[in-house]
C-alpha cells in the first residue's frame, strides 16, 4: 500500500449503530475521520486506497460487527471494455453534451435532485433534503472536486454527477437524473463517461464506493469489469462467482 506522510496526527470515531440501509435486519457501524486542515488531499487519498469514502468533510468506512457485505470497488480503466448493452446505452445518450463544473449548487440542479429522490428514494433521508442540505453536499469538500453536468441539445439539464479527482483516478461521490428518461440508463451513461474522462487524463481508476452482492442497489457494480476490490490483502481484481 501506499504511505502518505502527514503533518498531523488524526483521530477515528465509530458511530453509533444504525438500521443497515442496504441489507435488511442488520445494523451498520462507521469508522469517521475529518478531511480538513493543510493535509486534506493527503488524507483523503491514502483513505481512499485504504477502502474509505467521502462524504461532505468527513471519510468514512464500513466497521459492522459480524458482517462485510460491503466491499470497496474501483473499475480498472485502461483494462475496460464496455459490453453490448452499455455500447447501445452510449448511443442512446449521445445528444447529450457534457460540461465539467466547479463544485457549486445551482438551483437547475436541486430540482433535477429533487425529482430523482421523490422518484426512486422517496422514503430516504435524501427525499427530505432542501436546497441548502443539497448545497451542503456539494460544497462542503476540502478536496478537489466538481460537478458534471449533461445536458440536451436544448440546454436541459439530464442528468449529474459530483466526483473527486485525485492522483490515481476519479472517484464517484453521488449522480442522479431525470426520472423521466429512467430508460435511458443514465446512471450506466455517467459511469461510462468517468471511465473515458480517467483514461484522457492518464488516471488508472474510477472508483465506484461499495460493491454489495446482497443489495440490488449496489450489485450492479460488478458490470464495470475488470473490477478491483479492497480486502485484507489490498487491491485484487475480484472474482465475481469466488
Amino acid at each position: 500500500m501506499d504511505h502518505f506522510p502527514l503533518k498531523r496526527p488524526h483521530f477515528f470515531f465509530t458511530t453509533a449503530p444504525l438500521p443497515c440501509p442496504y441489507v435488511s435486519g442488520r445494523l451498520e457501524r462507521k469508522i469517521v475521520t475529518e478531511l480538513n486542515g493543510s493535509d486534506a488531499d493527503t488524507l483523503h487519498e491514502a483513505l481512499s486506497r485504504a477502502g474509505f469514502r467521502r462524504s461532505h468533510s468527513i471519510a468514512y468506512t464500513p466497521a459492522c460487527p459480524g458482517c462485510s457485505a460491503c466491499v470497496p470497488v474501483r473499475i480498472v480503466a485502461n483494462g475496460f471494455s464496455p459490453d453490448r448493452t452499455m455500447r447501445k446505452v452510449v448511443r442512446a445518450n449521445g445528444g447529450l453534451v457534457a460540461r465539467i463544473v466547479p463544485a457549486r449548487a445551482t438551483a437547475d440542479q436541486f430540482r433535477l435532485f429533487a425529482r430523482y429522490q421523490e422518484s426512486r428514494h422517496s422514503g430516504g433521508d435524501m427525499a427530505l433534503m432542501g436546497f441548502y442540505d443539497y448545497r451542503s453536499m456539494v460544497e462542503d469538500s476540502p478536496i478537489d472536486t466538481f460537478i458534471v453536468e449533461f445536458r440536451d441539445s436544448e440546454g436541459n439539464l439530464a442528468a449529474a454527477c459530483l466526483a473527486d479527482r485525485m492522483s490515481d483516478g476519479l472517484s464517484a461521490v453521488y449522480s442522479f437524473f431525470d426520472p423521466d428518461l429512467a430508460a435511458r440508463s443514465l446512471g450506466t451513461y455517467m459511469v461510462l463517461w468517468l471511465v473515458e474522462e480517467a483514461r484522457r487524463l492518464g488516471l488508472p481508476y474510477v472508483y465506484l464506493g461499495y460493491w454489495i452482492a446482497e443489495s440490488r442497489k449496489m450489485s450492479y457494480k460488478t458490470r464495470y469489469q475488470p473490477l478491483e476490490a479492497f480486502g485484507p490483502d489490498g487491491w485484487k481484481l475480484l472474482d465475481v462467482e469466488d
